[in-house]
C-alpha cells in the first residue's frame, strides 16, 4: 500500500474514530463507526490481511451494526441535549492525548526494528503463499474449539434473552 493510502485510511478511522463519541445523535454516531471500521478493513488489505478485512467488513461493520442500530430502534434514543462546553475537560483531555503521542513517538524513536519496513507475509513464514482462511480455520477447530462453541451458545443464549425481554404486550 502506498503510503498516501495509508495516511488516507488512517486519517479517515481516525476522523470518524472521533465523530462516533462527537456525535449527540446515536444513529449518525452508529454510522460514524460503519465509515470507520471500512477504513480499518483498508488498512488490513494494506497489509495483506485479506481473509481479516472481510471479516471487518462483514462482522462488524455488517452484523455488529445492524445489532447496534436495532438496540438503538429498540431503546427510542434520543438526540442527547446541547451542553455548556467544559473548557476543564477538553484541556485535560487534549493534554493527555498530546503526552500519549509524545511518549508513543519516543518508544519508537527508540525501538530499531520501527525503521524499516515490515516483511510480507510470505516471506516472514519462508512460504511461497500464506492461506489465511485455512490457518484459521484449522486452529479454530483443532485448538480452540470448546472455546469457540461456548461462545456460539452464549450468542444464542443472548439472543433469545433479548427477545424475551424486548417483547411488547399488545394493546
Amino acid at each position: 500500500m502506498s503510503p498516501l493510502l495509508f495516511y488516507f485510511f488512517a486519517a479517515l478511522t481516525l476522523i470518524f474514530g472521533v465523530a462516533v463519541v462527537a456525535n449527540r445523535n446515536p444513529v449518525a454516531s452508529a454510522l460514524c463507526l460503519v465509515v470507520s471500521f471500512l477504513g480499518l478493513a483498508a488498512l488490513f488489505v494494506g497489509l495483506d490481511a485479506y481473509f481479516i478485512a472481510v471479516v471487518q467488513v462483514l462482522i462488524y461493520a455488517g452484523a455488529v451494526m445492524v445489532l447496534f442500530l436495532f438496540i438503538i430502534m429498540l431503546l427510542d434514543l434520543k438526540a442527547e441535549e446541547r451542553r455548556k462546553i467544559n473548557i476543564p475537560a477538553y484541556a485535560g483531555g487534549g493534554l493527555v492525548a498530546v503526552a500519549f503521542v509524545v511518549q508513543l513517538w519516543m518508544v519508537l524513536q527508540k525501538f530499531p526494528e520501527s525503521h524499516s519496513p515490515f516483511p510480507p507475509l510470505a516471506l516472514a513464514y519462508g512460504q511461497a503463499s500464506v492461506d489465511d482462511v485455512r490457518n484459521v480455520g484449522s486452529t479454530l477447530f483443532s485448538v480452540h474449539n470448546l472455546p469457540f462453541q461456548v461462545v456460539g451458545a452464549l450468542i444464542l443464549v443472548a439472543t433469545i434473552g433479548v427477545i424475551v425481554l424486548s417483547k411488547r404486550e399488545l394493546k
